[in-house]
């Protein structure tokens, strides 16, 4: 398209303000936002004044029929994803939707096929796979250097890091915890890199065992113990129909060291140990000698979040397909559904990815 993409912003708390807004400014020469709309009027006002927005609202739908606008940012809480995702793309929007894409695979099968019939962009954002460890993997595997990846571990666990504001402790309005929340980022970085291989069966275990204790430290800030309502640790096996496996391991308030989140890649030719931030380190053998490698001119990526919009922006820009298609997001949520259930089963359960 020509011209300036004009923006729309739906839900314009927290991850907007730091993440979704900064993102838009950053390239001021390709798009403008125009408008931003929040159930709450002072977070509206103040999304407003950040980004001198002029028009204001509180009804989503009311800021859909400005026809002045080319596409929206989705930040509300994951039970409001669908509808707005949803009315946006019929009203002839692309739409950059806050992950996970949806609070169950029913509800993404939905948004996909609004997607499809619609021919606008739907991209789930998840940042990570724009980061300098992701795009220089992508890279190192796609050239060969890793073989087949038949096994991976992926780790996004937290020692003492339960969010203590929004709804993230409200598996009504949430959808789950540390599994949705955060394991949905490591498990895309991942899958991302393995090339996004169809799930076909996954197996978990949840506990809340941590979460609900009030004697616990959580180091940010304190929050109602009594209405923790999500899992505070996951641990899960997904199979795919390539013979290849992941374990995901996902936590808000774990007994560990630190706060690991990474994935590790077991292939045919090199492994390796991927961090969302800090040092690659790959594994390999050349001649029977064993090499740990740590490659030093990685891509610099000042802002993963930043480089997210960024793809957003071109790919509308430039009729590009979407730089995360909604069937990933689909895919994620398929793969949380089955594992939420096998936890409540003891049972494998078969993950469905089609729409």
């Amino acid at each position: 398209m020509d011209g300036k993409v004009k923006v729309g912003i739906i839900g314009s708390g927290g991850i907007a303000q730091s993440c979704h807004i900064p993102g838009y400014l950053s390239i001021p020469d390709q798009c403008e936002i125009v408008a931003v709309c929040d159930a709450n009027p002072e977070i509206a006002k103040k999304a407003a004044d950040l980004v001198g927005s002029p028009k204001t609202y509180t009804d989503y739908h009311e800021l859909l029929k400005d026809p002045e606008i080319h596409a929206v940012s989705v930040a509300t809480p994951n039970k409001f994803h669908k509808d707005p995702t949803i009315a946006a793309l019929k009203a002839g929007k692309h739409v950059l939707c806050e992950k996970p894409l949806a609070m169950t695979a029913d509800e993404a099968r939905e948004m996909c096929r609004v997607a499809e019939d619609s021919g606008k962009i739907l991209q789930v954002a998840l940042q990570q796979r724009f980061s300098g460890n992701a795009r220089f993997m992508k890279q190192y595997i796609d050239a060969g250097h890793m073989g087949d990846i038949y096994y991976a571990r992926a780790q996004a666990l937290r020692r003492r890091g339960v969010p203590a504001w929004g709804v993230f402790i409200d598996k009504e309005k949430q959808g789950g915890g540390p599994l949705i929340d955060i394991g949905v980022h490591i498990l895309d970085f991942t899958l991302f890199l393995m090339g996004y291989p169809k799930p076909v069966s996954a197996s978990a275990k949840t506990w809340n065992t941590l979460g609900t204790n009030p004697e616990l430290f959580n180091q940010w800030g304190s929050y109602d113990r009594d209405k923790f309502t999500v899992e505070d640790f996951a641990v899960g096996l997904i199979k795919f129909d390539n013979g290849a496996v992941i374990t995901l391991e996902s936590s808000f308030m774990a007994n560990l060291d630190g706060d690991p989140f990474q994935t590790q890649l077991f292939g045919t030719k090199s492994g390796a140990m991927v961090p969302a931030w800090g040092d690659i380190e790959i594994y390999t053998e050349q001649n029977q000698q064993l090499f740990n490698l740590k490659p030093k001119n990685v891509p610099k990526v000042d802002s993963a979040h930043t480089a997210e919009v960024q793809a957003f922006i071109d790919a509308i820009r430039n009729d590009k397909s979407s730089p995360v298609p909604g069937l990933n997001g689909l895919i994620l949520n398929a793969i949380f559904d089955a594992m939420y259930l096998s936890s409540e089963t003891g049972k494998e359960q078969p993950v469905d990815v089609t729409f």
